[in-house]
């Protein structure tokens, strides 16, 4: 079993939502699989915001309590995809589907500048539920205009059912044994009322369940059909989830330890509609299968397992030990380390050197930090290599440095990593870094 335990003092009572913070995800596709944990794969709204052309950078999250999740890493970025656009971005909601031992990875992205007429299912299929994915080109027979959003569904008999959709179109059929092509042909999927876009279909006992975002102006809301067929006609029975406050709506259903959730999306870290986070919320249905209104809510879940042990191979580096450029400086706290501040300051930064990456690969970086200020931004470096705008939210004050924030990236072996850290908005104290290998 690898080892992906997490500081102590990073772990939360509730998920609190949104519940992924550092970097700003949507349309979440929440998955459990034989491992016992659940699954977030979510598309990437990269910042700062240009539009939904600059999603790219899939991440993988995963949890075996619902409060406390761990980036598992970027998976798949439109540079991996040698059929794709050749300007790249436009890496949109995607699914994943698990079957005979290999993950099939699917994806919407277009195979042309001309974006919106030369939409594809891309699929990339690995042996781990989070790394190792391999691109293995597009379903034929699949994509044209506006048809995105796939969801694939492994029906209790081993069947797969592909269902994707938009411009007020959705379509359905099945997929042979391969996973990667069409058995037959797609077909509409009928008895949807007003659909945009966004399918997602579940089952839960003998019905079958597919819901989609509306057309509803600047502000989707979810509904959905049922169904004792996986590919209809669908039986339309109304709306579920009112408006998260952001333009688009997209999210996914999904049963753990008991208990059904709703995953979707808003923009309350940034006010934005394309910077988006995830959130979990409980769903509940009634006696006659139909699905209650969901409660969204701040406060997000209570843990439904064991929070995660603390990493054993976890090395914290103090700020105070790094090197500092700029006009960075250390401030001197009562109680504990010194503290690194004036970050924002144009060319100033904090720097951790010879960083253990310990065997290589995949390596969360927890990060331990102090700001007053609602929504600050840290530009973080790895290697050389210019990889994220990391979102600093507000967090008690410079004695307290409560302030967490965690980013999973590729570190290079042993004592080789060099980690930078430059504010880019917002007045941020920087204390620590903890660095825990990922052990597959």
């Amino acid at each position: 079993m690898r080892n992906i335990g997490m500081p102590t003092d990073f772990l939360k009572k509730t998920s609190q939502n949104p519940v992924l913070t550092t970097i700003f995800t949507a349309d979440p596709s929440a998955h459990v699989w034989e491992d016992g944990r659940i699954y977030i794969y979510a598309s990437h709204d990269m910042d700062p915001a240009r539009g939904c052309d600059l999603m790219d950078r899939y991440h993988v999250f995963s949890s075996e309590d619902m409060v406390n999740w761990v980036d598992e890493g970027e998976i798949l970025r439109s540079d991996d995809v040698s059929w794709g656009r050749p300007e790249g971005g436009f890496m949109w909601a995607p699914d994943c589907a698990f079957r005979n031992g290999t993950y099939y990875f699917y994806y919407p992205h277009p195979s042309g500048s001309n974006w919106n007429d030369t939409w594809k299912m891309g699929v990339a299929t690995s042996q781990h539920p989070a790394s190792g994915f391999t691109d293995q080109g597009y379903i034929e027979g699949l994509g044209g205009f506006a048809m995105i959003d796939p969801c694939v569904l492994v029906d209790d008999d081993g069947r797969a059912y592909m269902y994707y959709g938009g411009g007020s179109r959705c379509a359905g059929g099945e997929l042979n044994d391969d996973m990667v092509s069409l058995k037959g042909e797609m077909r509409d999927m009928e008895g949807l009322e007003d659909f945009h876009e966004a399918a997602w279909v579940f089952k839960r006992n003998v019905l079958y369940y597919l819901t989609y975002s509306d057309n509803l102006d600047n502000l989707n809301r979810m509904r959905y059909a049922t169904s004792t067929n996986p590919l209809g006609p669908w039986t339309y029975r109304g709306i579920f989830l009112e408006p998260t406050g952001c333009s688009t709506s997209h999210g996914s259903v999904a049963q753990f330890q008991g208990q059904w959730y709703m995953f979707y999306h808003n923009q309350a870290i940034s006010d934005q509609g394309n910077l988006r986070s995830v959130c979990i919320d409980q769903l509940f249905f009634n006696e006659d299968g139909t699905i209650q209104t969901v409660i969204q809510t701040k406060e997000g879940i209570h843990p439904v397992a064991p929070a995660p042990g603390s990493a054993s191979n976890a090395i914290t580096y103090s700020a105070e030990n790094g090197t500092l450029g700029g006009n960075a400086l250390f401030v001197t706290k009562e109680r504990s380390n010194s503290i690194v501040s004036h970050l924002q300051t144009s060319g100033s930064y904090c720097q951790f050197d010879h960083v253990d990456g310990a065997e290589g690969g995949r390596a969360a970086i927890y990060i331990r930090y102090a700001t007053t200020e609602r929504l600050s931004k840290l530009h973080l470096t790895v290697n050389g290599d210019d990889l994220y705008l990391l979102n600093v939210l507000s967090a008690g004050s410079l004695e307290d440095a409560v302030g967490r924030a965690s980013i999973t990236v590729p570190l290079k072996p042993r004592h080789n990593n060099c980690i930078r850290f430059t504010a880019v908005s917002g007045d941020i104290y920087l204390e620590s870094i903890t660095v825990v290998p990922f052990t597959d």
